[in-house]
Formats: C-alpha cells, sequence, structure tokens
C-alpha cells in the first residue's frame, strides 16, 4: 500500500507540472496528455509550441508545427520519472507534396507500473497494473509560406486495474512564421473533446484543456534561440492557496511581501515559461539546452530551501543519421524527469 500511495500522490503533483499542477490535480482526467513529448521539450521548459524545424516531436502539441521538412522524420522517445513511472512518445511525420499538406501519426503512452492489490483488512490479494494511452493523427498545411493552420485528432484510453475509460480529444494551431527576421508566432487551443466512456459509468471528467501562446526569436548574430511561452489564456487564475505565501518567493528567488499586488505579479509570471537553445555547427549539430518554468518553481519548490525546481537543461547532438537527445527537467527535492530521445529521417537510408 506504501507504493500505491506514494505513487499517486507523486502523480498528483507531476503529470500535469508544466500546465495546471495543484490547481488541476484530481479535477481532470487524461493529464498525462500534457507531458512533454521529447528530451528537447523537456529540457526548454516542458513545453515548446513556438518552432517549426524537421523536429516531428513537436506536432504532438502543436500540430501547425508540421511542414514540409518533416517529410519521412521518425522519432522514439522515452522518459522516466520518480517510483518506476515511465512515460514514451513515438512519431512519424510525411508530406504529401501534391496537396500541399503534411500529416503525422503519433502514440503516446505513461505505465504507472505495478501495484499491490489489498482487501479491506490489508491483506495482499496480488498485484495490479495502470497505465494510459493515446493515439493522435494530424495534418497541416502552409499558406502563402507564412502562415500554417493544422489540427490534431487523439483516441486515449485509460486502463486502471479493471476500471477503463475512452476518450475523444483533439487540438486547433495556427503558427505564423517570418523567415527574414527568424520570429515565430504560434497559437494553440489543446486537448478540446471529451471522456466517452467513465470508470464508474457515471461521473464525466473535463479533459485538460488549455490555451497557449507562444513566440521563438533566433538571433540574427549569434547561434542563439529564445522561446517564451505563455500557457493557461483561458484562466487568469491560477495561484492556489499555499500557507507558506508569507514566506515564499517570486520570480527567480527573490523575496516577496504580503499584498495583493505581489500575488498579481507572481500569478502572471506562473504563465510564462522561458527556454533558450544554444545552436553549435554548420547544421546546428549540436545543441545546448535550458528552461524555466515559473509555476513549477512556486508550487514544487521548497520555502527557506534552494533547491533547481523549475529549472531544466539538456543536450542534443547528431551521430551519422541520428540525432541523440537528452533532457532534464527538475521538479522538487525528491527527483525529476530523464528524457532520452532518438530520431532520424527514413530517407538518409536510401
Amino acid at each position: 500500500m506504501r507504493k500505491t500511495v506514494f505513487s499517486l500522490s507523486i502523480l498528483t503533483l507531476l503529470v500535469p507540472f508544466n500546465l495546471l499542477s495543484q490547481i488541476s490535480g484530481g479535477r481532470q482526467i487524461y493529464t498525462f496528455l500534457q507531458l512533454p513529448e521529447s528530451a528537447r521539450i523537456s529540457a526548454l521548459g516542458g513545453n515548446l509550441i513556438s518552432v517549426q524545424d524537421d523536429d516531428i516531436n513537436l506536432a504532438g502539441s502543436n500540430p501547425a508545427a508540421l511542414h514540409a521538412a518533416m517529410h519521412q522524420q521518425i522519432a522514439i522517445n522515452h522518459s522516466f520519472h520518480v517510483d518506476g513511472i515511465s512515460h514514451g512518445y513515438a512519431a512519424y511525420g510525411h508530406h504529401i507534396s501534391s496537396s500541399d499538406i503534411t500529416v503525422h501519426g503519433s502514440l503516446r503512452y505513461i505505465n504507472y507500473g505495478n501495484f499491490e492489490r489489498t482487501n479491506a483488512f490489508f491483506q495482499r490479494e496480488g498485484t495490479f497494473r495502470a497505465g494510459e494511452y493515446a493515439l493522435t493523427m494530424g495534418a497541416a498545411r502552409t499558406f502563402e509560406d507564412r502562415l500554417t493552420l493544422g489540427a490534431n485528432l487523439k483516441v486515449i484510453n485509460a486502463q486502471l486495474d479493471n476500471y477503463t475509460s475512452f476518450g475523444i480529444g483533439a487540438d486547433l494551431a495556427a503558427v505564423y512564421r517570418d523567415t527574414a527576421s527568424q520570429l515565430t508566432f504560434s497559437l494553440v487551443f489543446q486537448n478540446l473533446g471529451r471522456q466517452l466512456t467513465t470508470y464508474d459509468g457515471i461521473n464525466r471528467e473535463p479533459m485538460p484543456f488549455e490555451i497557449q501562446a507562444g513566440i521563438s526569436k533566433r538571433l540574427r548574430y549569434l547561434p542563439f534561440r529564445f522561446s517564451v511561452i505563455y500557457h493557461n489564456l483561458q484562466r487568469w487564475n491560477i495561484l492556489f492557496d499555499d500557507p507558506n505565501a508569507e514566506q515564499g518567493t517570486i520570480f527567480l528567488g527573490q523575496e516577496q511581501n504580503n499584498g495583493n499586488q505581489n500575488e498579481a505579479l507572481d500569478n502572471l509570471f506562473r504563465h510564462f515559461i522561458f527556454s533558450g537553445e544554444l545552436l553549435l555547427g554548420a547544421a546546428d549539430n549540436f545543441r545546448i539546452r535550458f528552461g524555466y518554468n515559473h509555476m513549477t518553481r512556486r508550487e514544487l519548490g521548497l520555502d527557506n530551501f534552494g533547491s533547481l525546481a523549475g529549472f531544466s537543461f539538456g543536450i542534443g547532438f547528431k551521430v551519422n543519421r541520428f540525432r541523440i537527445d537528452y533532457g532534464r527537467h527538475t521538479y522538487h527535492l525528491a527527483g525529476g524527469q530523464n528524457h532520452f530521445s532518438i530520431s532520424t529521417n527514413i530517407k538518409e537510408f536510401k
């Protein structure tokens, strides 16, 4: 029972780490859809909707990121969480030149591990497993070489012992890319949809719907790209009742005093995720990444005790035909997420 209670407690705090965290814990279903798809995304604060390049993993959260450079790209990702919980994502992209549409298919899953089954007298009666899965198909088309519109359709299944739930979801997105100034804007409506069948056949739970906006800029004279993501546009107040608020911290560790003004500023910064990517080599074959998620910092950091909660980092490099990435996102002193990715293009083997 200890492992069951500990695992479920950690999941409540960590699964929606980059979006709603504690304000949505237990209120929504299929929150594993909010986990970052790849090691690159994990290293960049857990969210990257404002970049459009050849990374097929980006289409998992932003279907408008799809474009011709992703033709025949394939990627496999796996992350390791605390207490044996693991999460994975696999994707493939294809460009249809006749209609100038790029499509992709992906499979996302999370495995919560083994749990001990006990009766009302705490007697062990074996074990059971729990996991969730989502199959996604998406497409996008570019207009006038700058504006891309895309959509994802998701079929979702959750299995918790003998209980099963099915749902359907969708993403709608737009990306505007100015190639002259190397500036990209994006707007994404994530996880529209509903739960079709419930665990108990009665209570239907809401999807983790969210609206996000982002901007990315690659510098003209430096091999560096920064990104700023604003999440939860559909909800302004994303604070939670914190008994330690009087001794809390505000942005990047600065001390705060009580007052509505400081709470408003803290709430504002909780909406932002900041990240940067250093692109080295003639073809950007070596990359150094870092990110900062203020919501994770404020909700999972400890007062009067230093930690790296909310900070993330990672590297990526290309070896022959394969691109290999590693990302680390720190949640809490108790642990974080280690994410590994490998991707390639099938055309390079022909």
